[in-house]
This record gives C-alpha cells, sequence and structure tokens, in this order.
C-alpha cells in the first residue's frame, strides 16, 4: 500500500473543532486514504458509507439529539461518499456545532454535489483537502528514486492511479475499466448532465487538443453542440477532477495572450484511455503533449500537497513566443519550459524575460524533472 502523503497533513489538523473534507476523483484512493489515517489511529472510529441506502435513511430528518445517540461514543467519524446523503452539509454542521472532542472526515468524488452540499452550512467550519492520483514524490517515497524513474515509461503510458500502480501486468485493462466504467458514473448521476454522449465526445476533443490553446467554438462545432453546453460539461469534468483549466497570464505587454487557456487531464493514463493510444514515448507523436501534461499535473499535486500558494499559468504572445508553465509567487515568476528530449533547443524568450524582470527560469527534461517534483 503506497502511502499517501495527505495523511500526515490531515493528521495535523485533528481536534481544532473543523470537520476535515477530502475531495477527488472516483478510484483515486480516498477510502485507502481513510484506511492509513485509521491505521495510525487507536481510538475509537465509527465508518458511515453514504453508498449505502441505510445509512442514507438514518440521515433523514436528522437533529443534533438523534447525531449524539449515532456517534456521541466514538472519538472519529468516517463519512466515505459524503455527497449521496442528503442534506450532508447541514449534519456536518450540526455535528461540527453540537458534539465536542468528535473528529469528523468525510470525503467525496464530486466536488459538485460535496461542495456545493457544504459550502454555505460549514462556512467557517471546515479544512478542505484534494486527493490526486499517485504523485510522483509518493512514487519515490514508495519505491525509491531509482524505481520511480524507471516507472516514467509506464506512467506516461497508463497513469498512476493506485489501482493501475499496484498491478503493473494489467495496467491497459485496469486504466480502460476506470475510464469507462468509473470516472463519469458521478457525472453521469447529475441532473444537468443531459447527453452522456456528448460528455465522453468532448473527453475526447479535449484529449486531442492537450498542449493547444483551446476554443470551445472549435470543439463545439467538432461534436456538433453549442459553445455554452461545452462550457458546461468542460466546468462538469473540472468538478470531477478530470481536466484542470490552465489559464494565460497577462500582464504588460501588448500582444499577449489575454484570454487563452489550456486544458490538461489530471492523469495521463487516462488521456490516453479515452483516444486509445498507449504507445511507449519512442514510438508516439503526441510525446510533448503527454509530458507537458505529465509534469503539470505532477507539479500541481507537489504545490498542493506542499502548500505553495501560488497561481499557474501558461504564456504565450500573438507571435507565438510562448513558455508552457508559470508559476507567481511572492511577486516572482517561476518560469519552466518543457521538452521531453533533454538535446532538444529550449529557451525562455527575451520578450518574457524583459517585462517579467523578477523571474527564476528552468528547462525541464526527462533528464532533471525530479528536481521540481521532490
Amino acid at each position: 500500500m503506497i502511502k499517501r502523503k495527505l495523511t500526515e497533513f490531515i493528521k495535523k489538523d485533528f481536534f481544532k473543532n473543523k470537520a476535515i473534507i477530502i475531495y477527488g476523483a472516483r478510484q483515486v484512493g480516498k477510502t485507502t486514504l481513510l484506511n492509513q489515517l485509521a491505521e495510525s489511529i487507536s481510538d475509537d472510529i465509527l465508518w458511515l458509507n453514504g453508498d449505502e441506502p441505510d445509512i442514507r435513511s438514518f440521515f433523514e430528518d436528522a437533529t443534533s439529539s438523534k447525531l449524539k445517540l449515532l456517534i456521541a461514543k466514538h472519538k472519529f467519524v468516517f463519512i466515505d461518499e459524503a455527497q449521496r446523503i442528503e442534506n450532508i452539509g447541514i449534519i456536518i454542521k450540526l455535528i461540527v456545532d453540537n458534539i465536542s472532542n468528535i473528529q469528523l472526515i468525510a470525503t467525496g468524488s464530486s466536488a459538485f454535489e460535496l461542495s456545493d452540499k457544504i459550502k454555505e452550512p460549514l462556512t467557517g467550519r471546515k479544512f478542505e483537502f484534494t486527493l490526486y492520483p499517485i504523485s510522483y514524490e509518493e512514487l519515490v517515497n514508495h519505491f525509491g528514486i531509482i524505481e520511480a524513474r524507471r516507472l516514467l515509461e509506464f506512467t506516461l503510458q497508463f497513469g498512476s492511479y493506485p489501482e493501475v500502480v499496484n498491478n503493473f501486468s494489467d495496467a491497459r485493462r485496469t486504466i480502460n475499466l476506470i475510464a469507462d466504467s468509473y470516472l463519469y458514473k458521478d457525472l453521469f448521476t447529475y441532473e444537468g448532465l443531459k447527453r452522456p454522449n456528448l460528455l465522453l465526445k468532448i473527453s475526447q476533443a479535449l484529449a486531442l487538443q492537450v498542449g493547444n490553446e483551446v476554443s470551445y467554438s472549435e470543439i463545439a462545432q467538432l461534436v456538433n453542440a453549442d459553445k455554452n453546453t461545452v462550457d458546461k460539461y468542460v466546468h462538469l469534468l473540472e468538478l470531477a477532477f478530470i481536466i484542470f483549466r490552465l489559464p494565460s497570464l497577462s500582464r504588460n505587454m501588448r500582444n499577449e495572450i489575454k484570454r487563452g487557456k489550456k486544458i490538461y487531464f489530471w492523469d495521463v493514463g487516462i488521456r490516453n484511455a479515452l483516444i486509445s493510444n498507449f504507445s511507449g514515448t519512442n514510438l508516439r507523436t503526441d510525446i510533448g503533449a503527454v509530458w507537458e501534461n505529465y509534469f503539470i499535473s505532477e507539479r500541481l499535486k507537489f504545490v498542493d500537497y506542499n502548500n505553495i500558494y501560488s497561481q499557474s499559468y501558461f504564456w504565450r504572445t500573438k507571435t507565438k513566443s510562448e513558455i508552457d508553465y508559470i508559476e507567481e509567487r511572492e511577486n516572482t515568476f517561476y518560469a519552466f519550459e518543457l521538452k521531453w528530449n533533454p538535446k532538444a533547443r529550449a529557451k525562455i524568450p527575451n520578450s518574457f524575460l524583459d517585462n517579467y524582470t523578477n523571474n527564476k527560469t528552468y528547462i525541464v527534461t526527462n533528464n532533471n524533472f525530479d528536481e521540481h517534483l521532490l
């Protein structure tokens, strides 16, 4: 069992009179994370699963008195798939406000359901965390850096969902199963999703455009939908932790792209499954896009897990000068140009250096990438 980095951060927030909410895609390891937390806790734990009908029915018309009868004798309460429980935000608020010496931890695989349900009731009453597919840092901590580096080729093909990493020999079938059967489960039950087939077509279109600026109008024409529908479905894919958007940086220069956006996948294995391409790195015509997606998603995991407060962007001008990835923090711009091949020519454009003078720049290849992920 690969130890998840979040476990230690979460434990630091125990018993601060706040609920702990853990978000993450289905199959990303939230239940396993709860098990890891449980192993480090000697106190009594009450486990509740929102997928079970009798658990959901118990919480109907819940009052603080009714909740005390259920949980007051326990020190920890774990609620898995909490978004399935009606009025979960009010329920958690009642627990936090009325039952002392209880640490409640809830997980949810769909932010569009759980976050909406808890936002207002739990204002000032929660700590929130996001669990991602296994990070490079977690692989290094588990296997050691030499083996983790050897796994790079595998990861660029099949990604790093826990079940994939724990089952090398059946990786292709496993990632296809996750992409086909599990990943969209919450989205397909969402009342605002009226065309499931369209969601898949949009996902495939995004997979083919990784590394490029995305136009919703172009995707709309491609999938035979309107622009607003594409925008809505992309937002839902974000809330299900399948993709993320990277906006363009624009501050000083007249010819900068001001409203551009790129879209990446939190897991390159999911991206490859959507386009049915699991070729090795030496056979891929899209290795540049795969490498770009991999590094940026890993860097965002690293930034989040290590509490590095920054804003993330790409940068491009109308004359096609560009930088793949930029972090802005404490008035400094950290610019990363990404090249799979260490021998490829790469440089940071002078136009960027002249206009963003407070900067640090890096050329990242498959030789030195781990310097920025550990």
